[in-house]
């Protein structure tokens, strides 16, 4: 996989060229700069040892976590652990979040999205939190 330029130059900037790949709930992968995931790391391994699902995310997000180095045209190999996980074929969707990147296999993607799309349209009961967003 190539990340996209811009995506690219951040990766090169704030972590010299390595990222962080892992596992995410919905069946996607995750992609951060490694300073980036390094803080995230340490707030997963703060949460309560003794809590089982602090420990599930744990072991997901943290036991699957793989450092990848960038080429020098920005691509990317992914662990064959990892694309099984994520379930990735020929065609795959990049979704900028932030300070990650999440790759999906497109057709998880348009099916997952689709479903989003239909969920947001009968939700009437929104957290104060988002009822207060304004964008």
């Amino acid at each position: 996989m190539v990340l996209p330029t811009r995506q690219r130059q951040r990766a090169l900037e704030r972590g010299e060229g390595r990222i962080v790949v892992t596992v995410d709930r919905d069946q996607c992968l995750l992609i951060y700069p490694l300073p980036d995931w390094e803080q995230i790391e340490r707030k997963l391994m703060s949460l309560p040892s003794l809590n089982e699902r602090a420990r599930r995310l744990q072991r997901l997000m943290v036991g699957h976590a793989t450092e990848i180095e960038l080429d020098a045209q920005g691509r990317l190999l992914l662990p064959p652990e990892l694309r099984e996980f994520a379930a990735l074929q020929r065609h795959a969707m990049l979704i900028g979040q932030g300070n990650r990147l999440e790759l999906w296999d497109e057709a998880r993607w348009n099916a997952q999205r689709d479903f989003w799309l239909k969920s947001e349209e009968t939700a009437s009961d929104l957290s104060a939190e988002l009822d207060a967003l304004s964008l």
